[in-house]
C-alpha cells in the first residue's frame, strides 16, 4: 500500500480525507500541525503523496507546503481560504493540484485525484511539439499526475511512436509544427484511431478565434490555447481520460460476462466468425461441467456460482494469454485455438481438465470438486455454428463415455 500523509488541523476534516484515502487504497498517516509533520517526516519519508492543508494553527501561510516538497511528496493542497494572491502563489508552485474546501463536491474530487495517482501510470499519453520548452512543460505536468509519457517534435515521429506504443489513450498536440500540422496529424491519426479508443486534445498560440473549431471539426476531442493554466490543463486531461475509461469500461461490460468476467457469447461469435469464414483449418473445444445441477442442488446456487468463477480463472490461467475463452451459457464454455494443430490443443485440455479435476473449489467453509468433459475438434468449417455443432457432438461423446475426458477429432 502506498502511504498518504494528511495534513489538517481540524480533525473533522482530517477524519474525512483519512477516509477516503483508504477507501483508495492509501495507508494513511494524519498530522495536525507543522511541528507533527516535522516529527513524522523526521523519522519517515515514503509517502507517496500528502494532502496538505494551506493554513495551520503554526503555519497560517503555506508555509508547510514548500517544507512538504522539500521532501519531494508530491502535495494536494486543501485551503478553505483563497484569494487572487494565494491563487498565484499555489499556482507558481509545482503541487498535483489545489482544491478549495467549499462543499462536498470539493472531496468527491479530491477522491478522483487520489485515486488518479495510484492509476495514471497505467495510461499511456503523447506529447507533440516541436518547441523543447513547451514539449518539456507538458511533459512535467503529466508526469507530475504520474501518466506515462512520450514525446516527439513532430507529426511523422508521432505517428511512429503510435504504431510502437498502441496503448497510448491520449494525444496532445501543437498546431504549428514542421512538415505535418497538428490539425493534418489529427485528420491522419482518426483515419485508423476512432475517438473511442484515442482522445486528441489540439493547442495552440496562435490568435486566431477559429483553432479551436479547426481542431474539433477535423477529430479533435478538445482544445487548449497557449499559454495555459496548469490547473485548466489538468481538467481537460481528466475529462479526456475519462471520457476513454468510461468507453472501455461500456465495451468490457458488453464483451464480458458478469459473473466470471470471460468473453460472453456475443463477443466470441464476433471475434471467432471472420478467422472461421477464412476458410483456413481452425481449432474449437466445447466443455461442459459435468453433473453442474448437483453441484447447485448439494450444495446450493451460491456453491454453483463459486465454482464456475473458479473453472473460469482456470481457464483463464491455462487459455487467456493466447486463446479466445468465452463462457457461452450456464456451465457451457468454450476455447478458439485458431490454427494450433489438434494434438497440441488436445494435450493442453488435457492437463487443464487434470488440473481441475484435482483441484478443490472452496465455497464458503466447504470444499466442492467438479469435472469436465471436452469436445475438441479441428477442420475447415464455413460457418462458425458449423464448427461449434461438431465440436458438441464430440463433447456428448465424452458425456457418454462416462465424463471426465477429451475426445479429440
Amino acid at each position: 500500500m502506498k502511504n498518504l500523509l494528511v495534513i489538517e488541523d481540524n480533525k473533522a476534516v482530517a477524519s474525512v480525507i483519512e477516509h477516503l484515502g483508504t477507501s483508495a487504497g492509501y495507508q494513511v498517516t494524519v498530522a495536525y500541525s507543522f511541528a507533527e509533520v516535522k516529527e513524522i517526516l523526521a523519522r519517515q519519508q515514503d509517502f507517496f503523496i500528502a494532502t496538505v492543508d494551506y493554513s495551520l494553527p503554526d503555519a497560517y501561510d503555506g508555509e508547510v507546503i514548500p517544507y512538504v516538497l522539500k521532501h519531494d511528496i508530491p502535495c494536494v493542497i486543501m485551503t478553505g481560504r483563497m484569494d487572487d494572491k494565494i491563487h498565484r502563489k499555489l499556482l507558481r508552485l509545482p503541487i498535483v493540484d489545489y482544491i478549495t474546501k467549499e462543499n462536498s463536491q470539493a472531496y468527491r474530487y479530491l477522491l478522483r485525484v487520489l485515486h488518479g495517482q495510484l492509476t495514471n501510470h497505467q495510461i499511456d499519453v503523447l506529447v507533440v511539439d516541436d518547441s523543447l520548452s513547451a514539449r518539456q512543460h507538458i511533459c512535467r505536468l503529466l508526469k507530475r499526475r504520474n501518466f506515462t509519457v512520450y514525446d516527439q517534435p513532430d507529426g511523422s515521429k508521432a505517428l511512429q511512436t503510435l504504431e510502437k506504443y498502441p496503448s497510448i489513450k491520449l494525444l496532445i498536440t501543437d498546431q504549428q509544427m514542421p512538415g505535418m500540422s497538428g490539425v493534418e496529424l489529427t485528420q491522419t491519426i482518426r483515419k485508423k484511431y476512432p475517438e473511442r479508443d484515442l482522445s486528441i486534445i489540439g493547442c495552440s498560440g496562435m490568435q486566431d478565434d477559429f483553432q479551436s473549431a479547426r481542431f474539433i471539426k477535423n477529430g479533435a476531442n478538445d482544445f487548449l490555447k497557449k499559454p495555459f493554466c496548469p490547473e485548466e490543463f489538468y481538467c481537460r486531461v481528466l475529462q479526456n481520460v475519462e471520457f476513454i475509461e468510461s468507453i472501455e469500461t461500456i465495451t468490457r461490460q458488453a464483451n464480458t460476462d458478469y459473473l466470471t468476467g470471460l468473453y460472453n457469447r456475443r463477443y466470441f461469435f464476433e471475434t471467432v466468425e471472420p478467422s472461421v469464414k477464412s476458410q483456413q483449418p481452425q481449432t474449437l473445444a466445447m466443455m461442459d461441467i459435468d453433473l453442474f445441477k448437483s453441484i447447485n442442488d448439494n450444495f446450493g446456487h451460491d456453491a454453483g456460482d463459486d465454482v464456475l468463477r473458479a473453472v473460469s480463472a482456470l481457464l483463464k490461467q491455462f487459455f487467456g494469454n493466447e486463446q479466445v475463452v468465452a463462457r457461452l451459457g450456464g456451465e457451457e464454455f468454450s476455447v478458439f485455438f485458431a490454427d494450433m494443430p489438434l494434438a497440441q490443443a488436445e494435450t493442453q485440455l488435457e492437463a487443464f481438465r487434470q488440473t481441475l479435476a484435482d483441484t478443490n473449489i472452496v465455497s464458503g467453509k466447504r470444499h466442492v470438486q467438479c469435472t469436465m468433459s471436452i469436445g475438441v475438434t479441428h477442420g475447415t468449417f464455413e460457418q462458425l455454428d458449423q464448427l461449434l455443432i461438431y465440436a458438441d457432438e464430440l463433447l456428448y461423446q465424452a458425456k457418454q463415455a462416462g465424463r471426465n475426458r477429451v475426445i479429440a477429432r
